[in-house]
């Protein structure tokens, strides 16, 4: 986002650490409490919950991490971790990471074929045993399909228990409202890219009353949840793009909806038996991002068809997930019902502030070849496997 530059690339030039007691350090100082103040009005909270991140990653660690910790600390019975299970990945693997060296207990909430998570599901695990919980995890949209998901009922029945309930709304800040004051969550982590800001910025909003154990140790920044030498530049640019982005969003959202439904309507067009994942066309308004549309393309895997779709200058998403180099079908799909199959043929569209009606076009005119050409190349290989397979069992002369 042009603003979001010329505020990062004004304030790299002047350099300057926040921590420094000089006239330069407190200069950069400046810059980043005022980034925190207008950050902070953007989401809804106020400028001392602000803790300014790498990114999202990060942000998610000291949320699940510090909740889980101080959680335990007060009461080691509470073990358990209600997590949705189509949680990204920063958020899922941390869960994982606690059960594994930490004592944590996960508690995979189910959800529908269209990826909303079970308020059901959640209120019979709150009602089961609500002094063993020690948090619950609930993204606000989802990053590959685009659901939108029940955040805030789902905060007011945690709290209801008194358990403290966060958020990855890294997907929805700046597509949808996000207000931290009018709800219950604990913690709700953004990540400054997905609003035009630059790659490697982010916060963690932290409501005043929750206790939280650091994940680093240092200098004690940020009330010494996150300590370490801050990023004015980067808090600059991420307050500017969040400002901008909110002031507006409901135009913007609007837009982004068209070019999604015109989206959506050129690949069917193009490739009838494609199906779309999440919400349909049909779906209540708010029940979807408006910036993202998710397909399955039978026959297809979803690496050859983003390579060919790379080729031909569109960048898009598998959505799936690649561990120590071997590729895994989304389990976002799979939670859905999807099967492995119908998973690996994933493709995810994505639109942002500088998409136009001309990408839209562009994916029109070039997601028809490519499926063909992918499905050839998925045929060829599938044959080629099954020779080699018959080869290998034929008996030695």
């Amino acid at each position: 986002m042009p603003a979001a530059l010329a505020a990062y690339t004004e304030q790299i030039a002047r350099g300057g650490n926040p921590s420094s007691l000089h006239a330069a350090g407190q200069a950069a100082r400046r810059v980043l409490e005022d980034a925190r103040e207008s950050l902070a009005a953007s989401l809804g909270a106020h400028p001392t919950e602000i803790v300014f991140t790498s990114g999202g990653t990060e942000a998610d660690n000291l949320a699940v991490k510090g909740l889980y910790w101080s959680r335990t600390a007060e009461d080691p019975c509470r073990r358990r971790i209600l997590c949705s299970g189509v949680e990204h990945h920063a958020v899922a693997d941390t869960v994982e990471w606690l059960v594994a060296h930490e004592g944590a207990e996960a508690v995979w909430l189910p959800c529908d074929s269209a990826g909303a998570t079970s308020l059901e599901a959640l209120r019979a695990e709150l009602a089961r045993e609500p002094e063993s919980v020690a948090l619950v995890a609930l993204m606000w949209a989802n990053n590959e399909v685009g659901t939108v998901q029940p955040v805030l009922e789902a905060a007011a029945l945690a709290g209801e228990h008194g358990v403290p309930l966060h958020s990855d709304a890294v997907q929805a800040f700046g597509h949808l409202p996000v207000d931290v004051a009018s709800s219950s969550l604990a913690t709700v982590a953004v990540s400054g890219h997905k609003v035009g800001a630059p790659v490697g910025t982010g916060a963690l909003v932290v409501r005043r009353d929750v206790v939280l154990t650091p994940v680093q140790h240092g200098g004690g920044q940020q009330r010494g949840l996150r300590s370490g030498t801050l990023d004015a530049a980067g808090a600059a640019a991420f307050a500017v793009a969040a400002r901008e982005a909110v002031a507006r969003l409901p135009e913007e959202a609007a837009r982004l909806g068209r070019l999604r439904d015109a989206l959506v309507d050129a690949v069917l067009r193009a490739v009838p038996d494609a199906a779309l994942s999440g919400p349909g066309p049909d779906a209540v308004e708010g029940a979807r991002l408006p910036g993202i549309a998710h397909f399955t393309f039978p026959g297809c895997e979803g690496d050859s068809l983003l390579f060919l779709l790379d080729m031909a200058g569109i960048a898009t998403s598998t959505g799936s997930a690649c561990t120590a180099g071997v590729p895994r079908p989304s389990h976002v799909l799979l939670a859905m019902g999807r099967t492995e199959e119908q998973a690996r043929g994933s493709q995810r569209f994505s639109l942002g502030w500088n998409s136009t009606q001309d990408d839209v076009d562009r994916l029109a005119a070039a997601i028809g070849p490519a499926v063909a050409q992918a499905r050839t190349a998925g045929m060829a290989g599938r044959e080629s496997a099954i020779a080699t397979a018959s080869t290998r069992g034929r008996p030695r002369g």
